[in-house]
């Protein structure tokens, strides 16, 4: 196939071929599709890549599955939702400092004084898609292993053996790391917030991704730090090309944060290409590049993603991940592995809260260690996947004219394009009076530049309670829809 996106996923440069024969009547409704193991040989992909090409164009409308027929083109009972539009590379607006806490921390607010029924806005999984029995399991193990743990000091770094699991673990992402190298922290936040303090100094200008977590913003403002906001492609992440643009105009940028794997909000993954381009960049103006790898586990491709440390060669990338998302929640465990700055993410680490207890540690550890990890995260990816295609079709049958949607390939996460003139803000509000969060995008941009999406989580299994709250929510867009 000759692809018109090169740097598109391949899934997506095959799905695009035949979105567009599709619009151009060349499959009709009816016909149908090429058959999964005819796209491999037609298009040179995958079994998985040709899967997932027929999934999106399902997921978008344009197909529909028939038992041991195979996939045909099908007659939408509304247009298909268009992908969410490629950002301008322009100049990034002026460096600020930031202050997102009060809006968010209102915002907030709102919703804890409500009765929250059913919360679409969360970071995480529902408890069911977690090993919560086998890491019992593993705790009431590591209890009898330690009897006189809880009388014992914490090891400064972390338990050797999560620090080792941890190492082998982050050959996934084809990084080469010591078991030293590794610094456990309370979730990936900590690890951020010790990245940024290793790095930078208050009234410095990091370069962040625009829309970003708002967690990292909440940051920034406590360290008295300036945000940066670089434009971020809903495929293929943060705007090279604007980054370079902003560097001629700011001298004084210390950092560069980024999520290159399945971003929060957008659900994006930088290609290698792109990832090598940003490693060599950074280096070559002494920026440091920190990454949050929390998400890179979630990922449904037959090839585990690779992060941007997989490219360094000199230390300068700060690789920071947790396990919040993919097995323990309420453990809060993350982790951070600092390159040069090891020595001084070590200090900050006990200067600031001393090392994390161990028995969550111990326990998780031992849960690595056994084939149960990978078989957990295996069905973790399945439901996951399961989850997002079933509400992006939920989101494409029931969003007003005006929506968009980019699907991604792993995550928690759907990020919502709603009609040109709503504001997300007024969903929130509307939807919290039936006792339902949703996450208005204006909390992920510090200049409030994102009113207009919503963030949805993937993480609640399909049941009646998640539908009829999805409708809820499809309800209100469309009353307040121009």
């Amino acid at each position: 196939m000759t692809a018109t996106h090169p740097s598109l996923p391949l899934y997506q440069q095959v799905a695009g071929h035949y979105r567009q024969a599709i619009a151009a009547g060349t499959l009709a409704v009816g016909d149908r599709m090429p058959s999964v193991r005819s796209l491999m040989g037609l298009h040179e992909v995958s079994l998985s890549t040709a899967l997932q090409a027929c999934r999106e164009l399902e997921t978008a409308g344009l197909l529909e599955a028939r038992p041991r027929s195979g996939y045909f083109v099908r007659a939408p009972s509304r247009p298909a939702l268009a992908p969410i539009e490629e950002p301008a590379a322009g100049l990034p607006d002026p460096a600020q400092y930031v202050g997102i806490h009060q809006r968010i921390s209102a915002i907030l607010a709102r919703s804890q004084h409500r009765d929250i029924k059913i919360n679409l806005g969360g970071a995480c999984g529902a408890p069911s898609l977690y090993p919560t029995a086998a890491l019992r399991t593993a705790t009431a193990r590591a209890l009898r292993r330690y009897p006189d743990l809880f009388g014992s000091a914490a090891e400064a770094d972390g338990h050797p053996s999560l620090r080792a699991a941890l190492a082998r673990h982050a050959l996934r992402s084809r990084i080469q790391l010591a078991p030293e190298d590794v610094v456990v922290t309370h979730g990936c936040t900590e690890a951020l917030n010790l990245a940024l303090r290793a790095v930078a100094q208050p009234g410095d200008v990091i370069a962040v991704e625009s829309p970003t977590y708002y967690g990292l913003l909440q940051i920034l403002e406590s360290l008295g730090m300036r945000a940066l906001e670089i434009p971020c492609s809903p495929q293929t992440g943060i705007s090279l090309e604007a980054l370079e643009l902003a560097a001629q105009t700011y001298d004084n940028i210390k950092a560069v944060a980024v999520v290159p794997n399945l971003q929060n909000p957008l659900g994006c993954v930088m290609p290698d290409a792109h990832k090598q381009r940003l490693v060599a960049w950074c280096e070559a103006r002494g920026i440091a590049l920190i990454e949050d790898d929390s998400c890179a586990s979630t990922y449904e491709g037959e090839t585990p993603l690779a992060a941007a440390k997989t490219w360094d060669t000199t230390g300068n990338v700060i690789h920071c991940a947790s396990l919040h998302k993919v097995l323990a929640p309420g453990m809060r465990l993350g982790w951070i592995a600092a390159g040069k700055w090891q020595a001084r993410v070590e200090m900050l680490k006990f200067g600031l809260s001393r090392p994390n207890e161990m028995l969550a540690q111990i326990a998780v550890a031992d849960f690595m260690g056994t084939g149960a990890f990978e078989r957990h995260l295996r069905r973790l990816r399945e439901q996951l996947r399961n989850q997002r295609e079933w509400m992006a079709q939920a989101v494409a049958g029931s969003f007003p004219a005006g929506t968009r949607l980019t699907l991604p390939r792993g995550g928690l996460h759907l990020w919502i394009e709603l009609p040109a003139g709503m504001s997300s803000e007024t969903v929130f509000e509307q939807v919290l009076a039936h006792g339902i969060r949703v996450m208005p995008g204006s909390m992920f941009s510090n200049s409030n530049r994102f009113d207009h999406y919503l963030r949805l989580n993937c993480g609640n299994p399909r049941e009646p309670a998640i539908e009829r709250a999805l409708e809820t929510v499809a309800g209100v867009v469309r009353r307040l829809a121009p």
